[in-house]
């Protein structure tokens, strides 16, 4: 099996892939995983679970959805019993999405009110600021709740509405009292899709699938309005940034008559040029759903294993594609959304958040390569789930709004994971991702930090 990797900007050399535990070998796909969920809040169990098939020594600090925000709510509450409860509030029909450096997000919300009367409108979260805040940007007429929203690196949001068969674009911008809006244009489809802002925060590209081509489009920060760069054939999905300079964009890619998905990429630098990017089995589906720009650590879901597992790898190495057994959990979803910056040719120390989902709701994961051990957390009360950003020092930003707090972000310290011992080469608790799948340790207690203690994270990039 080949994993094919961008190395340069071009397809690099391919290695051999080994869809297995990261150590021993792979237990039975029927093994039953860990309970899921943590125990109570602020739980951090190590399960040993099962990657579910899904569509990211410091003092312990509140988790909840976060953004590059260097400041915490007052009183971030949390869900009892691990899960995070939904906002009381108007919540999101939608994705929260943030900027690549977090200094803004931008969401669809409501007002309270009877269901099916909610006046929605766009909210842009600014967050790079001694306090996070939100701006609403309603115009005179509320929007539908399918409406998409992308926030900008000036502060300005995008709007992509479905009216009939044609998708408008506008950017809106508050301007006194009121909000401004800028229209950009139309493209006639039936249906398109927001991909995350670029790096650089000035871009935003869409999707829109068709019979037998997919199409690429520039959708702000052009010169024209919407503009269609690539046309490929095949349908195309997901969409995942290889590199700082918003040039190489992975797409999951399935060929026009059908086969197995497999992760590409398309260098916007040379005419939106589409090479092989992931290829772990000829046969298996292979979709990269994360991808560190400073580190190189991929986070990909495959089949290869026999059933969807979630798996790391190294972008333009010849190391084999790991799948930790620690990252599979019994009756539960586990989706990387957040991979820690700045850990430059150190892969493997990278701490990843992840985005657990259960019967009883969602709570937060942390992981890292090296450690092989699954830490969780439960989320502060009304969490965007699968919203949060890293600073490079390791404190993971979770922004959330509920009915005492309409815009806030807790902090989480990435834990320590345990030193292997000098004799036996393993944790001095024995569990080093690969024990059965009911181990569960400790529990560690995950409390809010008050706005006034809360320390600034924020660092100015070069990049």
């Amino acid at each position: 099996m080949t994993a094919c990797a961008i190395e340069g900007g071009s397809a690099g050399a391919a290695a051999t892939a080994e869809p297995e535990a990261e150590s021993g070998t792979e237990p039975d796909p029927k093994e039953p995983g860990a309970e899921s969920g943590p125990e109570e809040y602020g739980a951090e169990p190590e399960p040993e679970g099962a990657g579910a098939p899904g569509k990211p020594a410091a003092a312990a600090a509140p988790g909840l959805p976060g953004a590059a925000v260097d400041e915490v709510g007052p009183e971030a509450s949390y869900a009892a019993g691990g899960p995070a409860a939904p906002a009381d509030d108007g919540t999101l029909p939608g994705r929260f999405t943030l900027t690549a450096d977090g200094a803004y997000a931008a969401r669809l919300t409501a007002a309270p009110g009877p269901p099916g009367e909610r006046a929605w409108y766009p909210e842009r979260w600014t967050l790079d600021g001694p306090e996070p805040y939100a701006v609403p940007l309603p115009l005179g007429q509320p929007e539908e709740p399918d409406a998409q929203v992308a926030p900008l690196a000036d502060g300005r949001v995008l709007i992509l509405r479905r009216v009939a068969d044609r998708q408008m674009f506008s950017l809106l911008y508050p301007t006194g009292p009121g909000t401004g809006e800028l229209p950009l244009g139309a493209v006639e489809c039936a249906e398109m899709t927001l991909l995350p802002p670029s790096p650089d925060g000035s871009r935003v590209y869409a999707l829109s699938a068709g019979e037998h081509s997919s199409s690429l489009w520039l959708v702000a920060g052009g010169a024209f309005g919407p503009e269609e760069i690539a046309r490929i054939p095949g349908r195309c999905s997901g969409g995942a940034w290889l590199d700082r300079a918003g040039r190489m964009l992975a797409l999951d890619w399935r060929a026009p008559g059908g086969g197995p998905v497999k992760a590409v990429a398309v260098d916007l630098g040379r005419g939106s040029e589409v090479t092989p990017l992931l290829q772990i089995a000829p046969g298996s589906d292979d979709r990269l759903l994360l991808a560190d720009a400073d580190s190189g650590l991929l986070l990909i879901r495959s089949d290869a294993p026999g059933h969807d597992r979630l798996g790391w790898g190294v972008l333009g190495s010849c190391l084999p594609v790991r799948f930790p057994e620690c990252l599979r959990l019994a009756d539960a979803a586990v989706t990387p959304f957040a991979v820690q910056p700045g850990q430059m040719l150190m892969p493997e120390s990278c701490a990843v958040a992840l985005r657990i989902d259960g019967a009883a709701g969602s709570w937060v994961g942390v992981w890292r390569p090296a450690g092989r051990r699954l830490h969780q957390f439960a989320a502060p009360l009304g969490w965007a789930p699968g919203a949060g950003y890293w600073s490079r020092d390791g404190v993971l930003r979770l922004p959330y709004a509920n009915g005492a707090t309409s815009c806030g972000v807790a902090l989480l310290d990435a834990p320590q994971d345990v030193e292997p011992s000098s004799v036996t080469g393993r944790p001095g608790d024995t569990e080093d991702g690969t024990q059965p799948s009911a181990a569960v340790s400790a529990p560690a207690v995950c409390r809010p930090v008050p706005l006034g203690q809360a320390p600034l994270h924020r660092v100015t990039r070069s990049d």
